[in-house]
């Protein structure tokens, strides 16, 4: 069992490359990845998330990678040779119209101009920076996982041991049930004798009984319940389960909210609201698994 929380963290280090990926992962109902990256990697987006979906299924996942790049590279200077005729035609006519002036132009005054020599960008996406990424985005994930199932399966133990709650409250409900109809069947006895002076229909009365007893079985309901409840523990024991129990504890609220419209008794109402509480707190945290 996996929650949908948790942080991973990736660093790769040479010779002055430094990447580091970080993971972060909150609920959501589908698999939503976003990656914040520098430029150089937006290339890579891609890569990054069939990477993750290898993984997981579910959640909101924020993807952040940093790159520091401090390694020895060879210099590339381009030259503009355009703009240096340009400057050497110019100096040409000055030297025409300006005879006395002293004549200083040279190549060091045109390596000094930026327009006609440039430093090239070295931040292009090169092999190393690639391998970098995948090695780090790969301790990442797996820190994201541990993370994930440490807390999934702190979850599991919280979630079953509602489970167990439902289960006694399920059991005494069943215990209680069988006296409701024999209950009533005093009750309306007791009634009736009141009513007309000791003179009783018992024919009437066991009639009445009867049909009182099946408007009220839950019978059905509590057997729903027991099959809910080992289906539950079944599936709790896969690792991606968080569909699976969304849906089957709604079918626990539904067999839960019938057992509260059909009791005609106040300890069964009591003790089906109580269920419902912890059905509810089951719900909540089953949100938090993939």
């Amino acid at each position: 069992m996996y929650s949908m929380t948790g942080f991973g963290r990736g660093v790769y280090r040479k010779d002055g490359l430094e990447i580091t990926v970080e993971l972060k992962s909150v609920n959501n109902r589908f698999l939503d990845i976003a990656v914040k990256c520098p430029h150089v990697f937006f290339g890579t987006e891609e890569m990054v998330r069939a990477a993750l979906r290898d993984h997981f299924s579910r959640g909101r996942i924020d993807v952040f990678l940093a790159l520091s790049d401090a390694r020895e590279r060879v210099q590339i200077f381009s030259v503009d040779e355009g703009t240096a005729r340009a400057y050497a035609a110019a100096a040409e006519r000055l030297k025409e119209a300006v005879p006395s002036a002293k004549d200083d132009f040279s190549l060091t005054f045109l390596l000094r101009q930026p327009e006609v020599v440039r430093q090239e960008e070295c931040g292009e996406l090169d092999e190393e920076m690639i391998e970098g990424m995948k090695a780090a985005l790969s301790d990442a994930i797996a820190a994201l996982k541990d993370m994930r199932r440490k807390e999934g399966e702190r979850l599991k133990q919280d979630v079953l041991g509602k489970m167990d709650a439902i289960e006694n409250l399920r059991d005494g409900i069943a215990a209680r049930a069988p006296s409701v109809s024999e209950e009533y069947r005093k009750k309306l006895t007791e009634r009736m004798t009141e009513f007309l002076g000791g003179k009783v229909d018992e024919s009437r009365i066991l009639t009445e009984a009867a049909i009182f007893a099946d408007k009220c079985s839950i019978d059905e309901e509590l057997t729903r319940l027991s099959s809910h409840i080992a289906e539950f523990r079944k599936i709790a024991e896969n690792d991606t389960v968080g569909r699976k129990l969304d849906f089957l504890i709604q079918e626990f609220n539904r067999e839960c909210n019938t057992v509260c419209s059909k009791a005609s008794d106040a300890q069964i109402t009591a003790l089906a609201l109580e269920m419902k509480n912890e059905i509810e707190k089951v719900r909540e945290q089953i949100q938090n698994l993939e």
